[in-house]
């Protein structure tokens, strides 16, 4: 049984990116967490909405039966205005609590700069000599925020891990359904075909029927 961790940026960034993979770790009966970074306030939501997604992250805690969840509630978009060490002292505070053994973060170079800033916080908090329970951390992909950015080799998603989710990908779909203002109809890249998709497109490279795609960032065995 492993500590497992996965960062979002924003609430619907885990499912995404890793839903299928963080179901299977539920099945394995790992201890799951999750770390939410950011919040929608009032400057650019409705109170609605943000009543509405208060409720959708109680729904999707539920689903997958995470052993804790920790919201940090710094305002989307809005990263870039904040001190990078307060971000890496709240996320380190987090991992002092819980000493996860395998972290999922978003790309680096994705298109919003909310998971850039994430990322490098993330990777601060992972040297070994600080949070020597980390054995595996791995790089996930989300639509409409990876395949966005700028198609340059230095900013490339490249996977040379991949997560079989045949078993899990109808249940993964169902969750992102919670997020009713993220999801959308085809051709709109948060869509339920644009998901499987993608799931197929990595699954075809595994050899399975629906995979989720990581890189690995560092591996410890």
């Amino acid at each position: 049984m492993s500590s497992v961790i996965v960062i979002s940026p924003h609430p619907d960034d885990e499912t995404l990116g890793c839903g299928g993979t963080l179901l299977k770790h539920n099945k394995n009966n790992d201890d799951l967490y999750w770390l939410i970074i950011t919040r929608p306030v009032e400057e650019n939501y409705s109170k609605n909405f943000i009543q509405k997604r208060e409720l959708e992250i109680e729904k999707v805690k539920s689903k997958y039966k995470f052993t804790k969840t920790f919201q940090l509630n710094y305002q989307s978009a809005k990263l870039d205005k904040i001190l990078t060490s307060d971000l890496i002292s709240d996320i380190g505070d987090v991992f002092k609590q819980i000493n996860p053994e395998i972290i999922y973060l978003p790309f680096r170079n994705d298109i919003h700069t909310d998971h850039k800033y994430v990322f490098d916080a993330v990777l601060s908090c992972t040297k070994s000599f600080r949070y020597p329970s980390i054995r595996k951390v791995l790089i996930y992909e989300t639509l409409s925020e990876t395949e966005f950015a700028p198609s340059l080799t230095s900013n490339a998603f490249q996977p040379n891990c991949f997560s079989d989710i045949s078993s899990f990908m109808e249940e993964k779909v169902e969750i992102m359904k919670v997020y009713e203002s993220e999801m959308g109809e085809h051709p709109f890249p948060r869509s339920e075909r644009n998901i499987k998709a993608l799931a197929t497109y990595r699954g075809a490279t595994a050899g399975v029927e629906y995979a989720e795609a990581f890189m690995i960032l560092k591996e410890i065995f």
